[in-house]
């Protein structure tokens, strides 16, 4: 059938011919319109706009059959690209600490004091605590699905106050200035529809994130608003920025910037923030400016519960 698909345009002008020859051999031609034009004329003429029709939507289809199969090939060239970036990311992470345990473990079988045996015992020890949490966190980015949230209002500036709260308690960040700026007026922003635990681990890493690259003496800060149809939450630090050909790959699994190679992290933590983001029908999006002070501003725009 479908050899002779690309006659079925010409159907109609093939009737419409046949009409012209035969009808005249059949019935009298009578005269319909006034430049007398017999009945098969007419037929044929209208034969021949049919043809030209079907033949464009034909045209129309093929060439949308045509866009759809490169949009599909542009989607899997780009899955399979992101697959091997994915892949090359995890072996470097899981090379290096592979290798300080090697180490660790020939420095211990070497050590020849209780002092040296006890370095190499802590090495070993933060070796295999940077891979659990570095499988922990793949774990907990591939198994996030939609269907996993609770919904219910949740207040942001008072789950910014608890997460202020544990952020204080942390060893070693109880000096450390956080600065909350929450817009009230006319009115405090209101809640949003999500999953309060989520969005507290995902504005925790945030927050973690940009005191991770901010100097110890100076401050975070994080700013709340409304802007009608979102509440907006913003991240800034004081941290060297991020180079703008880096920007729009931060995000993305286990992907490490120029300045956060020497930072402690799994390069994971923005990857879940986004994921978590997303799965609430938001939008997460960062501005920064290099050598700057409040380098970088990370944006968390989340849809207004409508109540």
């Amino acid at each position: 059938m479908k050899r002779y698909k690309f006659l079925l345009p010409f159907l109609p002008l093939t009737l419409g011919a046949l009409a012209l020859t035969l009808l005249p051999m059949l019935i009298q031609p009578e005269i319909v319109i006034s430049f007398r034009l017999g009945l098969g004329a007419i037929l044929f003429f209208i034969g021949l706009i049919g043809t030209f029709w079907i033949q464009a939507l034909a045209m129309a289809d093929s060439i949308r059959g045509k866009n759809t199969r490169a949009e599909i090939e542009a989607a899997i060239h780009d899955y399979e690209e992101g697959h091997r970036r994915f892949i090359r990311r995890l072996d470097h992470e899981l090379k290096n600490p592979l290798m300080s345990l090697q180490a660790s473990l020939e420095n211990l079988q070497a050590a020849t004091d209780l002092d040296a045996r006890r370095k190499a015992e802590s090495n070993i020890q933060r070796v295999l605590e940077r891979l659990s949490r570095l499988l922990r966190d793949l774990r907990k980015l591939s198994e996030l699905d939609e269907s996993m949230l609770e919904r219910e209002p949740v207040d942001i500036p008072e789950l910014l106050a608890d997460i202020f709260e544990v952020v204080k308690s942390t060893p070693g960040r109880e000096e450390r200035r956080i600065n909350l700026l929450v817009t009230q007026v006319p009115t405090l922003p209101p809640p949003v529809m999500g999953d309060r635990d989520l969005l507290g681990l995902s504005l925790y890493n945030l927050l973690d994130n940009a005191l991770k690259f901010t100097v110890q003496d100076e401050a975070v800060e994080v700013r709340v608003r409304e802007n009608g149809r979102q509440v907006v939450i913003e991240v800034a630090d004081g941290g060297p920025g991020i180079q703008p050909e880096e920007q729009d790959r931060v995000f993305e699994e286990l992907y490490r910037g120029e300045n956060a190679r020497s930072i402690e992290g799994s390069g994971l933590g923005l990857a879940f923030v986004k994921r978590i983001v997303s799965l609430h029908h938001g939008e997460l999006t960062l501005r920064s400016r290099q050598n700057e002070s409040h380098g970088t501003v990370f944006s968390v725009r989340l849809p207004v519960t409508k109540l």
